[in-house]
């Protein structure tokens, strides 16, 4: 195992929701992996947001503050957008047409072969499709 690992969109909405029918597997997973940077970009924080945007206002201030506590947590290493990222991640996901990708997944997937990362927090079978491996 590498000592970092990616955390996609479900992991953390299902960290954030205790009601989510991931949050226990989230949160067991992450105590097993004990220590270890936690890989996200801004394109997963916005896709967080988004989750949580009708859910009314005490949850969008609930995942304003976790947002914001993720940017700052010394375990996460949180990587902003660069000015490559979407036409980087326009040109994948123009490739992969016969794919079910999302452009975010497209960003992820190139972060983690950049990284040289192998593992995702995540259960999107897509991650599957391109050779990494799930961890929920």
């Amino acid at each position: 195992m590498n000592d970092k690992v990616f955390a996609d969109t479900l992991y953390w909405v299902a960290v954030l929701n205790p009601k989510d029918q991931w949050h226990r597997q989230a949160v067991e997973t992450r105590k097993l992996l004990g220590e270890i940077k936690i890989v996200t970009t801004e394109t997963i924080l916005i896709e967080v947001l988004n989750y949580f945007s009708e859910y009314g206002s005490l949850a969008r201030k609930s995942a304003v503050d976790a947002v914001r506590t993720i940017m700052i947590d010394e375990e996460v290493e949180y990587l902003p957008h660069k000015s490559e990222t979407f036409s980087d991640a326009l040109g994948f996901y123009e490739k992969r047409l016969d794919k079910g990708y999302s452009l975010t997944d497209c960003v992820s997937m190139l972060t983690m072969k950049n990284l040289g990362l192998q593992e995702i927090l995540t259960h999107d079978n897509h991650f599957e499709q391109e050779g990494f491996t799930i961890l929920l």
